[in-house]
């Protein structure tokens, strides 16, 4: 076995169970990409086996902080295992569900979602695209699927010197499958949509957006950034009587037009638009509409805190305008999917777009991922998903 050492009070953060090693920490030692290593102190001190990748900054992606344990098949099998087992115990109302959700799950780079029977995974770092066939037996094994596709085409694989790869892994057949939520129908197609192919991690923040349509009686509903119209869909399970949804995709639009179809509700109700969610809001304003409850859920505009400054000018311009969009007493859903904006930094945006609309607002909630996206105690980066309820004041 191949060992990497730190430098001298390097190992600080992997004794805090943190399973990242930056390259700045690294003295000496190196193996092939995604080679497992044994990772030691300064003094020779046994503190993990981790995943060596030489092309990123991350360095080391920690397997296992146990010295005896193998990196092996038998590990692998366990981990994914314990994964599978634990989404059992949550209570999720969805045949859509992360099943692995990288270093919450002991399994870094490593990103699987189920659809009904379909698998759908990301191999986002080496050590996980090096164990991958071994990674795509143990979860068919737990799951009793037999579909596994690959979608391997995040950006962020590039980081770690590896190409965009996607197709099937595992079986071959369609690639879409239509899922349940909180009791309505929704359709996927791994092969096209975001990510693979939807964000589950908004699953109870829609059922929340639709709870909170029905209390306040909301009627005319704008979901900005809609893509294939999950909030949509829960505005008018909620009873609003007007969304207007809004996305730069046509394809996601059609996908969101269907689905307000498949769910029984009347398409006089539902509006859909192809358009800047900036320019559009500008242009709602000025011809002087409001909206009872407006969604912002917008893509990664700080992919890293070096991106932060930017990506806070960004959101509070578009916070901005949606409250001045808002009626008086109207609600905004809003969200910043940016790991590069904590959850503090991202309520001072939204407050600071408030005094520029000249109005206030009640914090009714605060919203994160869905539980099946866990955040560990000791990897707090995990937590990228933030939201907050506001409730616009008179």
């Amino acid at each position: 076995m191949k060992i990497v050492k730190l430098r001298e009070g390097k190992e600080r953060s992997l004794l805090r169970r943190h399973p990242w090693v930056f390259q700045g920490s690294v003295a000496r030692g190196g193996a092939d990409a995604g080679e497992t290593v044994r990772v030691e102190a300064d003094d020779g001190r046994f503190l993990a086996w981790a995943s060596f990748s030489p092309s990123s900054m991350i360095r080391l992606r920690v397997w296992s902080f146990i010295e005896a344990e193998r990196i092996d098949a038998a590990f692998f099998a366990r981990r994914i295992a314990a994964a599978v087992a634990l989404r059992a115990r949550l209570p999720i109302q969805s045949d859509a569900v992360r099943l692995i959700h990288g270093e919450a799950d002991g399994l870094p780079g490593l990103i699987v979602d189920r659809y009904a029977d379909l698998l759908c995974a990301q191999f986002l770092s080496a050590g996980t695209e090096r164990w991958k066939a071994t990674i795509a037996d143990a979860l068919l094994a737990a799951t009793g699927c037999a579909k596994l596709y690959e979608r391997s085409d995040s950006g962020v694989r590039g980081l770690e010197g590896l190409p965009p790869l996607k197709g099937w892994l595992r079986g071959e057949g369609a690639t879409g499958a239509v899922i349940r939520e909180h009791g309505w129908k929704l359709t996927v197609d791994v092969a096209e949509g975001h990510k693979t192919g939807f964000y589950l991690d908004q699953r109870d923040n829609r059922a929340r957006f639709g709870q909170l349509v029905r209390h306040f009686g909301v009627q005319r509903v704008l979901n900005c950034y809609c893509y294939t119209g999950g909030f949509s869909v829960a505005a008018l399970a909620g009873g609003a009587q007007q969304v207007l949804s809004v996305d730069s995709s046509a394809p996601a639009l059609e996908r969101a037009r269907a689905h307000v179809a498949l769910n029984g509700f009347d398409p006089a109700h539902a509006e859909f638009v192809d358009a800047d969610v900036n320019a559009l809001l500008r242009e709602r304003l000025k011809a002087g509409e409001r909206f009872d409850a407006i969604v912002l859920d917008p893509p990664k505009f700080a992919p890293s805190a070096a991106h932060a400054e930017r990506a806070a000018r960004a959101y509070k311009d578009i916070n901005r305008l949606a409250l001045e969009l808002l009626a008086p007493g109207g609600l905004l859903f809003t969200f910043s999917c940016s790991g590069g904006i904590g959850a503090e930094l991202f309520h001072k945006i939204v407050a600071g777009a408030g005094l520029d609309a000249e109005v206030d607002g009640l914090l009714l909630d605060r919203l994160a991922g869905a539980c099946d996206h866990p955040t560990t105690i000791n990897f707090p980066e995990g937590e990228y998903l933030k939201g907050l309820v506001v409730l616009k004041q008179a």
